[in-house]
């Protein structure tokens, strides 16, 4: 079980597959399973990295407060511990954050794929965020469209069940949130690398026109709305595929 190391912080991970590295940075709260709807589509042609930030998984928990930059900084000690020279990032939200954070900063990043991601915690509604720590059927209204829930019972059971044993204890999450919330890009011209900005339509979390905004604020950065709400590259994982391996290819 490969784990790497921030000053004195244990950050678990997995990569499986060959082929350039992805590495997938989670949303606020959420553990590993967010990514098995892209997982399966990346894992061959490259290869994935799945992370564990602090305070989630089998990651250690230390007391907050947490910051983008600081777990920046723990993608930088995995990267390097795994032997990657470089990577696309792939973040959700924060994870989102993570990666403009860490293209700023350090020089492995390939490309960004930003998912639900704004330049700032400004942008973000912090009562839907909060929301979205419960445990409960409204933890995931701002996730997913009622269309969605009402037609994959299954997959929305499978996520309860998941988000129980791998998602973050409320200590953790509450101090991931508070880095995202108080997230500030306040130079996005110096993010260099390609950058496929995807964002639901109807995102009630970080509203689409921040997405646009982000596209818009980044050199190479390109958007692409997806129909869904704030796991929209769950609930349209199809569109949402097709387009991050396309995009990837291209950058490759």
């Amino acid at each position: 079980m490969p784990f790497a190391e921030n000053d004195g912080v244990a950050l678990h991970y997995e990569a499986v597959g060959s082929g350039p590295t992805v590495a997938f940075l989670n949303e606020v709260g959420y553990g590993a399973w967010l990514w098995g709807w892209q997982h399966a589509a990346l894992a061959g042609p490259f290869e994935a990295l799945v992370l564990d930030p602090r305070g989630t998984g089998r990651s250690d928990a230390p007391p907050g407060p947490y910051a983008v930059e600081t777990l920046a900084d723990d993608l930088e000690a995995v990267l390097r511990e795994h032997g990657a020279r470089r990577a696309h990032l792939v973040g959700a939200g924060l994870g989102g954050m993570v990666a403009l954070d860490y293209a700023r900063r350090y020089g492995r990043a390939r490309s960004l794929v930003l998912l639900g991601t704004a330049l700032d915690g400004g942008s973000v509604d912090a009562e839907a965020l909060d929301a979205m720590g419960g445990r409960g059927p409204r933890s995931l209204s701002p996730c997913l469209s009622p269309d969605f829930v009402e037609r994959q019972r299954e997959v929305v059971e499978g996520i309860r069940s998941w988000r129980e044993t791998d998602d973050a204890a409320p200590e953790a999450r509450a101090a991931q949130a508070a880095a995202m919330l108080a997230f500030e890009c306040d130079a996005p011209y110096e993010v260099t690398a390609p950058a496929l900005v995807l964002h639901g339509a109807d995102d009630p979390v970080v509203p689409p026109a921040a997405g646009e905004a982000l596209a818009e604020a980044l050199p190479r950065g390109r958007f692409q709305a997806l129909p869904g709400r704030h796991l929209a590259f769950v609930e349209a994982s199809r569109p949402a595929n097709d387009a991050i391996v396309g995009f990837l290819e291209s950058v490759e």
